[in-house]
């Protein structure tokens, strides 16, 4: 006999499971716990009763019920068994989710990339995590690493050119294809969706030449005052274009690496870029710069402290005042200097490298000879033969050189009397 709602409604047990037939092969099973269950009844192949779950009751309504028993009475028909089709699409349910979570995302492939190459560069991978961070992850962060194709590289990298910054993207092309590089190499990825694109499809490295002139530099101590920059980047400047060294070397010093007494800066291997220990030897001008930081320093250990912190500036920190100073027909930046054209030269927009290469460049008018010249800049040896079997360390060339240097910065800037860090108090 059928059963009613009425009937299921009401039904209850106080011993083992109970069992309503509602006829054709559908029951309902009342436990002592109360729960319901519509199950369908029918004899499988082994000729065995089988009892396929359909679903809890009030969940599943009667008709409900009546209607899904139907459904697998005719897949019986069909020979079809639900018992076994229900484990089948489980085992194939698990497949896929498993198969999902072996593929792995670019967010999850840049992590691994990140822990296992990129620690071993020397900010540890700071600057690509902030580059991805900011145009690959939100674009290609949630996507299997295997779907990644060309086009869509294409894309981020063009939304990286169009807002101005082409060499970012040149850059960050570099980086994805030593990414997916990494990742053919572990069979996590078959091909590299960066294959066939070219740095210079997105921007084209300019190799810079420009260098002050005698005469900028004969200017460069007024154009500083009129710029109002600090007595300490005013200094480090000098630095900069007397020991020809990086903007970060000078950005980073710690009062412990300079010597004043013997005139000795040593940039030690984690500060200088080819991660290789330099001796700088200060000639009397470079010396005085120091003299005028360190009173500017006060008890700090650092050469250039930060204002706000108990660290160095920020490495780009003197860049930025100079270009805040160069900007041209462009507005000034917020929160940052007025003086937009105070640092403007003739010979066009100059920045903290170019003093470097000013200085090296000044060395070898001097008559001093290149070999000398790469090894004040610290440079490593192109070729491989002099680098392996050439060891000497030409110091006291090296010292000639910058010596040199200084003599010419103080001819130059002889007569200029703005020059407060040159003159002796």
């Amino acid at each position: 006999m059928a059963l009613t709602d009425r009937q299921i409604q009401h039904a209850k047990t106080d011993r083992a499971d109970l069992f309503l037939n509602d006829g054709k092969c559908l029951y309902l099973r009342v436990r002592l716990s109360g729960s319901k269950t519509w199950l369908y009844r029918y004899k499988a192949t082994d000729n065995k009763t089988q009892w396929f779950d359909l679903g809890l009751y009030p969940g599943l309504s009667l008709n409900d019920a009546r209607l899904k028993a139907a459904e697998q009475k005719v897949k019986r028909k069909d020979g079809i068994d639900p018992v076994r089709e229900k484990k089948d699409e489980a085992k194939r349910k698990a497949a896929e989710m498993a198969t999902q979570q072996a593929r792995m995302t670019v967010l999850d492939l840049f992590e691994g990339w990140e822990k296992r190459e990129l620690k071993n560069r020397k900010d540890k991978g700071a600057e690509v995590r902030r580059s991805f961070e900011k145009d690959v992850l939100p674009a290609l962060g949630a996507l299997p690493a295997e779907e990644v194709t060309r086009s869509m590289v294409v894309a981020v990298l063009d939304s990286v050119v169009e807002r101005g910054a082409p060499i970012v993207a040149r850059n960050l092309l570099g980086d994805i294809r030593q990414m997916f590089g990494y990742a053919i190499e572990r069979d996590i990825v078959e091909q590299d969706p960066t294959s066939r694109l070219k740095r210079d499809s997105f921007g084209k490295k300019v190799e810079r030449d420009r260098i002050l002139s005698e005469m900028e530099i004969k200017g460069l101590p007024h154009k500083l005052k009129t710029a109002r920059m600090t007595e300490s980047s005013t200094a480090a400047v000098w630095v900069m274009l007397s020991t020809c060294c990086r903007v970060g070397e000078i950005s980073q010093a710690k009062w412990q690496d300079v010597d004043q007494n013997s005139g000795m800066w040593r940039i030690p291997p984690e500060n200088s870029k080819n991660a290789k220990e330099h001796t700088i030897y200060l000639s009397p001008f470079a010396a005085r710069q120091f003299e005028v930081l360190k009173a500017l320093a006060v008890k700090s250990p650092w050469v250039l402290p930060a204002r706000w912190t108990d660290q160095h500036v920020c490495v780009k920190s003197l860049a930025k005042q100079i270009g805040d100073r160069q900007r041209g027909d462009k507005p000034p930046m917020k929160c940052r200097s007025l003086n937009i054209n105070a640092l403007v030269f003739p010979g066009g927009k100059w920045t903290p490298h170019d003093l470097r290469r000013t200085g090296a460049t000044m060395m070898g008018i001097l008559g001093t000879r290149p070999d000398v010249i790469e090894k004040c800049l610290n440079h490593v040896e192109q070729n491989k033969l002099l680098r392996i079997y050439q060891r000497q360390k030409l110091e006291a060339e090296q010292a000639e050189a910058w010596r040199l240097l200084g003599e010419r910065l103080e001819l130059l800037l002889r007569d200029e009397v703005r020059f407060t860090s040159v003159v002796c108090a």
